[in-house]
């Protein structure tokens, strides 16, 4: 269901966003604030308006990337990267704002802050230069027609090992609730799986949201390049001319011998970030502080969170969701 009318003020909004959040089916899944499911995902219900708000009024430039990801794939890793790659020759590495600002300053999130204001109202982004760098955790299908089709702007779409995203997302949650003197979610790990491998979980199923991109990638990959978490953690050099390249900010063969590409790196680490004043203090929205969005960022740490036998049966689930899309992701 689309919202049409263009003109509502912010109280016909509100009561329309309402009615319509009411009548969407529900799912407690293991987010706090539950999930509505829209346009075939199912998204956290206390941003349903956001996500109405950024359907409606975004409208796409020609030079504009947008970062896609579900939560805790990499999103935060990826975000320092693209913002080094695009403004290398605006700021040098002693001055890069990465040092005083978080990345999600620095490429907002579309449904999650620009369009998050009470009112509904369009954000203003007349504001920013281009190319202008956003993210968002909204699915292909579901993105503004204008980003899909009425604009060249380019979409760069991270994944990550469903074993390792869903630890990382149940860690990074579970301190949250902590961080607001609230109890500890009650699901156990093996629950927490249970319910994202049967695809309840925020902006899912996940197997939905990943195929979509991959699809999208596979048909347009001019428009929408797909990056693994794992791949760019193995060797990141490559995949990071791979990516400047994309976005249409490829690196000289002088760049390339002086070591800005491995500079790059070294700036974006989760250790160099992680130690940033920045990055230990402050929020990035009410409920997320900072520095729960720098962890461990390891490869392989969810497999060793399960049984021989439920590993074992939910990599017969990933197999069977992945079947035939010659997607695949390894299971260490």
């Amino acid at each position: 269901m689309a919202l049409e009318n263009q003109n509502l003020n912010s109280q016909d909004v509100d009561q329309e966003v309402q009615q319509l959040l009411n009548s969407l089916p529900k799912a407690k899944g293991w987010v706090d604030a539950g999930l509505s499911l829209y346009h075939h995902f199912w998204c956290p219900s206390i941003i349903l308006g956001n996500v109405i708000s950024f359907e409606r009024h975004f409208q796409a430039q020609e030079h504009d990337i947008i970062l896609a990801s579900m939560p805790k794939t990499g999103t935060t890793w990826l975000k320092s990267l693209i913002f080094s790659i695009v403004n290398r020759s605006r700021y040098s590495f002693s001055n890069t704002p990465l040092l005083t600002s978080s990345p999600h300053q620095l490429v907002p999130f579309l449904e999650l802050t620009l369009f998050a204001n009470k009112d509904h109202l369009p954000a203003d982004l007349s504001t920013i230069p281009s190319p202008r760098l956003f993210a968002t955790h909204i699915p292909y299908p579901a993105l503004p027609e204008t980003i899909k089709h009425s604009s060249d702007c380019r979409i760069v779409y991270i994944c990550r090992n469903p074993f390792d995203s869903v630890v990382s997302a149940w860690h990074f949650f579970s301190q949250s609730m902590i961080e607001e003197g609230k109890a500890n979610s009650s699901f156990s790990i093996d629950e927490i799986f249970d319910l994202s491998f049967k695809g309840l979980s925020a902006y899912g199923p996940f197997w939905d949201h990943v195929l979509a991109y991959w699809n999208e990638s596979l048909a347009n990959p001019e428009k929408v390049l797909f990056l693994k978490y794992e791949d760019l953690k193995e060797d990141a050099v490559s995949h990071l001319k791979r990516l400047a390249e994309f976005i249409g900010h490829p690196f000289s063969q002088e760049e390339e011998s002086q070591g800005t590409i491995e500079e790059i790196i070294r700036v974006c680490s989760l250790k160099n970030l992680k130690e940033l004043e920045v990055n230990k203090n402050g929020k990035f929205m009410p409920s997320f502080e900072n520095k729960l969005f720098f962890r461990k960022g390891e490869v392989g740490e969810g497999i060793n969170c399960l049984s021989n036998e439920k590993k074992k049966l939910l990599e017969n689930v990933m197999l069977e969701k992945l079947k035939g899309s010659g997607l695949s992701f390894k299971c260490i």
